[in-house]
């Protein structure tokens, strides 16, 4: 059993902004997520937007959080290394009924608090956007909205939770949540997982799409999740330009309708459509007929878009709920567990300031947060004890002088391995090391970005897998000659969910395997082994061919 002062359930955007917001103070803090790697849910797939503010109803939750995060969210990108543009939005109108709208979005906006809002006409929005429909009449001109990298910000703040002294299980999901009535537990709450039990005297749920099956293991629940899909396309880089602002129509009752828009890494994104699901609420495929909506429906703001130059096209759900406003609140009747729920659109842009209000609100209902200590030196000197900040190499975006020092210092960054996305060996090794290292191609997608462009992977794929496969013996070895307790094992493997630890290092096997979400993990798993794709310590894995061909064995990959 572990027992920690505080668990947080789901480690999506929302999550980990709570664990991050947690780091300066001096509790033990553990994150839970049943996926193997952190946003594997709402985060990992969305239009990555940060909303300017307008839309939310004046005096909600919402609309002070959102608000507040955009303002915030520049400075944690900073702080973070995250990919962040502050490049403006425009909501375009086509008709008088739009126009009207146009002005009622103005008067919220101006209420929310959104900086330097304004309505342009036709020949100002022409000026300072050429390729939008020539049929748009005006627009309502947000400055303040941008665009960012969503997974890579949460990443970036559970590393950042887990480097300064947190613990993270993955591939553990909860269970059953049970209250202690026996004064004599050191924990107010038992948690059950699929892999270990934890006892707590806090619980932070922050689970998204889920909230509500989650919220019922304590209470029922007095509101529904309605999962809602959402399908896009991205485009190739040499339409990335096609327009430098985030494109909106008009919203209505289903969402902010079709976007078009530049990303971080200059594609073009154009999406989402609505579609609620009642069965499988984690179903992210695509459908021809939703696709030719997003076509027919982006062409009316931007009508120059090449559709054959698309990558991929990609699906995300959305945690919509039957409530106006977003529910971050204690739990009625549970005084020690809080929760997050119905984070919906603009969920992404509050995220920043979702972590510090829950916070406030834990330290307003009693639970004692004592920040952490400076470290006093022998010779007197203070520094202080965590650090809220991070730094990573992002190869493509430095100028030829600073490549070449970087490259002299450490000849693995001069080494292309993704030549769609110029990311280097010294990155994919960086994030092999890191604080949350992955455990499958999409993890190492999410982190340095190989397999996101034209090729999707087809030329790097092979020794990105060699890598990983490399680095996963190098772990299960390093964990066998420690003879670490079972339990300690899984948990210094991080999203490896093995239950025979130690391990005899002349057993290792390694395995390529497709996991649910159409991922590739690598760890033993005699019961689902093909012996086609297992590769023991006897093996080449550095030949090409042997690795292309575990590559294609597992060749499936649905998100982005």
């Amino acid at each position: 059993m572990k027992k920690y002062d505080i668990v947080i359930v789901g480690a999506g955007i929302v999550g980990t902004s709570i664990a991050y917001n947690l780091v300066p103070y001096d509790v033990s803090v553990v994150l839970l997520d049943k996926n193997n790697d952190i946003a594997m849910g709402a985060t990992r797939a969305n239009s990555a937007i940060i909303h300017a503010g307008y839309d939310p109803k004046p005096g909600t939750l919402m609309a002070k959080l959102n608000v507040e995060g955009n303002r915030l969210c520049e400075r944690l990108c900073n702080r973070l290394d995250v990919p962040f543009r502050r490049c403006g939005s425009l909501v375009l109108a086509f008709s008088e009924e739009e126009e009207a709208l146009l002005s009622e979005l103005l008067d919220r906006g101006i209420k929310n608090g959104v900086p330097d809002i304004r309505i342009l006409n036709q020949d100002e929005l022409r000026a300072m956007e050429p390729g939008v429909s020539e049929e748009a009449v005006a627009a309502l001109y947000a400055p303040s909205a941008g665009i960012v990298n969503p997974w890579e910000l949460a990443l970036a703040q559970a590393e950042v939770f887990v480097r300064d002294g947190g613990d993270l299980f993955l591939n553990t999901e909860v269970t059953a949540i049970r209250e202690n009535e026996d004064p004599t537990r050191s924990g107010r709450y038992t948690i059950e997982t699929t892999i270990e039990t934890f006892e707590t005297n806090v619980i932070i749920l922050a689970c998204g799409i889920h909230a509500d099956t989650v919220h019922e293991l304590i209470a029922t629940p007095d509101f529904r999740i309605v999962p809602t899909r959402g399908e896009y396309y991205l485009l190739d880089k040499c339409e990335g330009n096609k327009v430098s602002h985030v494109i909106f129509q008009c919203p209505s009752e289903k969402g902010k309708g079709v976007l078009v828009s530049p990303t971080v890494h200059g594609n073009l994104i154009c999406g989402p459509t609505s579609e609620v699901l009642n069965d499988d609420i984690e179903d992210t495929s695509t459908t021809s007929g939703k696709l030719s909506e997003i076509k027919e429906k982006a062409a009316r703001s931007v009508g120059n878009i090449s559709w054959r130059d698309n990558v991929r096209n990609f699906s995300g759900i959305r945690a919509n709920s039957d409530a106006d406003d977003f529910i971050i609140r204690q739990i009625p009747g549970k005084k020690w567990i809080f929760e997050a729920a119905g984070i919906k659109s603009p969920g992404l842009a509050s995220s920043p300031a979702i972590g510090p209000y829950v916070v406030k609100l834990m330290k307003q209902r009693g639970v004692c947060l004592f920040e952490k200590k400076d470290v006093i030196e022998p010779n007197g000197e203070h520094y202080q004890s965590y650090c809220l900040s991070r730094s990573k190499v992002h190869f493509r975006d430095l100028d030829n002088s600073q490549r070449e020092d970087l490259v002299k210092r450490d000849p693995a960054y001069g080494r292309i391995v993704c030549r769609c996305e110029e990311v280097t060996e010294g990155e994919i090794r960086d994030a092999l090391r890191s604080p949350i290292p992955p455990y499958t191609l999409d993890g190492v997608k999410r982190r340095v970005g190989t397999g996101m462009g034209r090729c999707q992977g087809g030329f790097c794929g092979p020794r990105i897998v060699e890598m990983l496969l490399s680095y996963q013996k190098e772990e299960l070895s390093m964990l066998a000659s420690m003879k670490l307790p079972d339990e300690d094992a899984k948990m210094f493997s991080g999203a490896l969910s093995e239950k025979d630890f130690p391990l005899d290092p002349g057993e290792i096997h390694l395995l390529l395997r497709q996991d649910g979400n159409g991922s590739n993990l690598f760890f033993r798993r005699e019961a689902e082994a093909d012996p086609s794709v297992i590769v023991s310590p006897e093996e080449k894995t550095s030949s090409e061919a042997d690795v292309s061909k575990a590559c294609a064995s597992a060749d499936k990959e649905v998100d982005v």
